[in-house]
């Protein structure tokens, strides 16, 4: 049987397929042009990140296809349900690649309190010739040691946050609406372990005592979760990262709150309009960008591969 992995897949996910007897195709096919390859090749499983989309069209006009894959947790690239409803088995890997969002999200956090968002652009330009007016500039950071952070969406990514925040020593307060209380376990590298209960809280008393706001959300069909309403909300000069789905951030009203004074920073790997983000966004300077890169690290792209390769084997033998 034949596998596309269309947006790639890790050597350990191809060498597991294969020791299982699959063919696994990498070649990068354009999204015009996947219906006709996988009848062309008759493909069995196609496997995608967030690049390419699973509409009704393939859905509806290939008919070797069994499995659909997702590398990742959100599924909002394929019609999940129509699938289904046509008999097809879609799977993804919710919990692969939580620890890798979740390293991101501290990544930006440090960057915003100690501004290396703004010292790694000026640096270069002005380094030599305005060192102790940067020095001066950049000298009033803060600890997140401490410091209230509020994680909207308590899922496998927000707890991974939570027990990261908590071994930093932050005070960490969780909203979700299909979530109560919630154990999260935090390890350490010996082996010793603590057990933190959290209870969810209503995303408006999150966000008015919060000082980072950190979202792990699916994509909305409803409108923002963060817009001008919830930003007034917050206490002046917190800081939100955005790492789960853009367009969960009216990324206009998040300007307008960067420019007021209200947010101190931001901190953004999805955006609005992917994958060409507003320039107002790319070029604010007290934004922290990164490309949609959550999940990409080598260990969570080797548990990916290896999870998807699992399920497979596990669905068609």
């Amino acid at each position: 049987m034949k596998v596309l992995a269309n947006d790639g897949i890790s050597q350990a996910g191809i060498d597991a397929l294969e020791k299982a007897g699959y063919e696994v195709i990498t070649t990068k096919v354009a999204q015009e042009q996947l219906v006709t390859y996988i009848n062309n090749n008759k493909v069995d499983v196609l496997l995608v990140r967030s690049a390419t989309k699973v509409r009704t069209d393939i859905i509806d006009n290939c008919p070797s296809l069994k499995v659909i894959g997702r590398g990742g947790v959100g599924m909002d690239n394929i019609d999940v349900d129509y699938a289904r409803a046509k008999g097809l088995q879609v799977i993804n890997t919710p919990a692969s690649s939580s620890e890798s969002v979740a390293e991101l999200v501290f990544a930006h956090l440090f960057s915003g309190v100690r501004f290396l968002y703004d010292s790694n652009r000026n640096m270069p330009l002005e380094g030599d010739s305005k060192f102790e007016k940067l020095k001066k500039d950049y000298a009033n950071g803060i600890e997140l040691r401490g410091k209230t952070l509020g994680i909207i969406g308590f899922g496998r990514i927000g707890r991974a946050v939570a027990k990261m925040g908590l071994g930093l020593g932050m005070r960490v307060i969780a909203s979700d609406k299909y979530v109560g209380n919630a154990e999260v376990k935090v390890d350490f590298y010996n082996g010793q372990f603590i057990n933190v209960d959290i209870a969810t809280e209503p995303i408006e008393d999150i966000l008015k005592v919060a000082d980072f706001i950190t979202l792990h959300v699916p994509a909305q069909e409803d409108g923002y979760v963060i817009g001008q309403p919830e930003f007034e909300l917050m206490k002046d000069g917190a800081a939100i990262i955005n790492a789960s789905r853009g367009g969960v951030i009216d990324e206009v009203a998040l300007i307008d709150a960067l420019d007021s004074g209200k947010l101190s920073f931001a901190g953004l790997d999805v955006f609005e309009n992917e994958p060409t983000p507003a320039i107002q966004v790319l070029m604010h300077p007290k934004i922290s960008l990164t490309p949609h890169i959550g999940a990409a690290t080598n260990e969570a792209q080797d548990r990916i591969g290896t999870e998807l390769a699992e399920q497979i084997v596990g669905l068609l033998g």
